[in-house]
C-alpha cells in the first residue's frame, strides 16, 4: 500500500502545480526528483534513469519530430497554408461542426508522437469568429484525435493487445468499435454545443480567415503538405521527423526563404522549452520504471485478493493514467490479467483495453494532452471537466458491451 500513498502524493503534486500554471515541463521534472526521494533511489540508480531519458531513441525522435512539426506549423501559418485549407473545408463541408473536427479527426490518423500539435493550429482557424474558451478549443484539439487508437492497426497499442491476447485483430477492432463511436459522441456532447449562435459578430465575414475566398486550384494545393505528410507516415510508413524534413525542405524552396528567414523558423521550432517539456516527461516516465512503482502497483492488487472485474478495470486504467501510454499498459497489465482471469476472452480483454485507455485519456502525462494545453493555455482542470465526464460515459458504454459480450 505503501506504493499507492507514493503515487498518489506525486499525482496530486503534478495537478496542484499544473493548476498553479507551472509549465508543464517543469512540473514533471519536479515530480520525478519527488518520486526519486519517495522510493530512495541512489546516486547510480538517478544516474543511470538520467542517462536513459536523455539518449533513450523515443526522447530523441520525439524532440526532433515536435521541434519540426513546430517549423512545418509556422511556415504555413506564415504563408496562410492553414487559413487556405480551412476557407477550403469550409467551401466543400457546410456544416460547421465537421469543418472544426476535421483537422484533428484527420491528423489523429497518424500515429505520431506530438500530432496533437499538428492539429492544434488548424482548430484555432476554423474556431475563428466564435464563441469559444480556450478550454473547449484544447478538448476539441485532443479529444477528437483519439478514436483511431480504439481501432486502427496504425497505433501499435492494439496491435500488442492481440498478439498479447491471441485474439485476432480483426474481433479486437470490431469490438472496440463501440468505444470509438461512444468517444465521438461524447465529444460532440460536451463541445460545440448550439455552435450557430456563437458568432462574435453579426457578420461571420468579419472574423474569417484572410483567404475566404480561395480558387478551387488553390484550395487544392493547400493540402498537399499535410496530405504529403500523411502519405509519407500512412501509406508509406515513413517516421514522422523524417516525413517532415522532406516536406519542409521544399517548402523553404517553393516559398523562396532567404537563409536569415530559415535560420529564425528553425531557431523557433528547436527551442529551450520544448527540451524542457520533453526530458520533464520522458524523465518522469523513466523514473517510474527504475523506481519499480508501475510493477509493486500490479502486485498490490493481486497480494489483496481483489477480485477478477475490479482488476480488469483498475488495473490497466491506473497504470494508463501514469504512464500516458496505450503500449504501455498494455505491455504491463495483459499478461497479468489473462492470468488472473483464467485466459484470454474476448469480452475481459477488449473490456480491459477500454479502461485503459480512459486512463491514457485522462492522464496529466498523456503527450497530446499535454501539448493541447500547451498551445491553447488553457486551464488544465476545465479540460479535465469535459474529458472525466466523457471518460465515464465510454466505461459505461463499455462494461454494457461487456454484459452483452458475457
Amino acid at each position: 500500500m505503501l506504493d499507492v500513498v507514493r503515487i498518489l502524493l506525486t499525482f496530486i503534486l503534478i495537478l496542484t502545480l499544473l493548476r498553479k500554471k507551472i509549465p508543464v515541463g517543469y512540473v514533471m521534472l519536479i515530480a520525478a526528483g519527488t518520486l526519486m526521494l519517495l522510493y530512495r533511489m541512489d546516486i547510480a540508480a538517478i544516474a543511470d534513469t538520467g542517462k536513459k531519458t536523455i539518449s533513450g531513441n523515443v526522447t530523441i525522435t520525439l524532440w526532433l519530430s515536435l521541434s519540426l512539426i513546430r517549423i512545418f506549423e509556422m511556415i504555413l501559418r506564415e504563408q496562410n497554408v492553414l487559413a487556405t485549407m480551412m476557407s477550403s473545408v469550409n467551401t466543400f463541408v457546410k456544416n460547421k461542426k465537421a469543418i472544426i473536427i476535421s483537422m484533428p479527426l484527420l491528423i489523429g490518423m497518424l500515429p505520431s508522437l506530438g500530432g496533437a500539435y499538428f492539429s492544434a493550429p488548424m482548430v484555432k482557424e476554423a474556431t475563428a469568429g466564435l464563441h469559444m474558451s480556450r478550454e473547449e478549443k484544447a478538448y476539441i484539439n485532443y479529444w477528437f484525435r483519439h478514436p483511431w487508437e480504439y481501432i486502427l492497426p496504425l497505433y501499435p497499442g492494439i496491435v500488442l493487445a492481440s498478439a498479447l491476447s491471441g485474439i485476432p485483430l480483426y474481433d479486437f477492432v470490431a469490438a472496440n468499435i463501440t468505444y470509438a463511436l461512444a468517444l465521438l459522441c461524447m465529444g460532440f456532447v460536451y463541445s460545440m454545443r448550439d455552435i450557430s449562435n456563437r458568432s462574435l459578430s453579426s457578420s461571420p465575414e468579419e472574423h474569417a480567415p484572410v483567404t475566404s475566398r480561395v480558387t478551387r486550384r488553390n484550395a487544392l494545393l493547400s493540402f498537399v503538405p499535410v496530405g504529403s505528410v500523411l502519405l509519407l507516415v500512412v501509406v508509406l510508413r515513413i517516421d514522422l521527423h523524417y516525413a517532415l524534413l522532406a516536406i519542409i525542405v521544399p517548402l523553404f524552396i517553393v516559398f523562396r526563404y532567404r537563409p536569415s528567414g530559415i535560420f529564425r523558423i528553425v531557431r523557433h521550432g528547436f527551442a529551450g522549452d520544448i527540451v524542457v517539456l520533453i526530458v520533464g516527461i520522458m524523465l518522469f516516465k523513466e523514473t517510474m520504471e527504475a523506481s519499480g512503482s508501475v510493477r509493486n502497483l500490479s502486485n498490490v492488487f493481486v497480494e489483496n485478493g481483489i477480485p477478477v472485474m475490479p482488476i480488469v478495470c483498475l488495473l490497466p486504467f491506473v497504470i494508463g493514467l501514469l504512464t500516458g501510454l496505450t503500449a504501455g499498459f498494455v505491455g504491463s497489465t495483459f499478461p497479468l490479467i489473462m492470468s488472473i482471469a483464467g485466459g484470454a476472452s474476448l469480452p475481459v480483454m477488449s473490456m480491459a483495453f477500454a479502461a485503459g485507455f480512459i486512463g491514457v485519456l485522462i492522464s496529466p502525462v498523456h503527450l497530446c494532452l499535454v501539448l493541447t494545453r500547451e498551445y491553447f493555455k488553457a486551464d488544465m482542470w476545465g479540460v479535465y471537466k469535459k474529458i472525466i465526464p466523457s471518460g465515464v460515459y465510454i466505461f459505461l458504454a463499455a462494461f454494457i458491451q461487456y454484459m452483452l459480450l458475457r
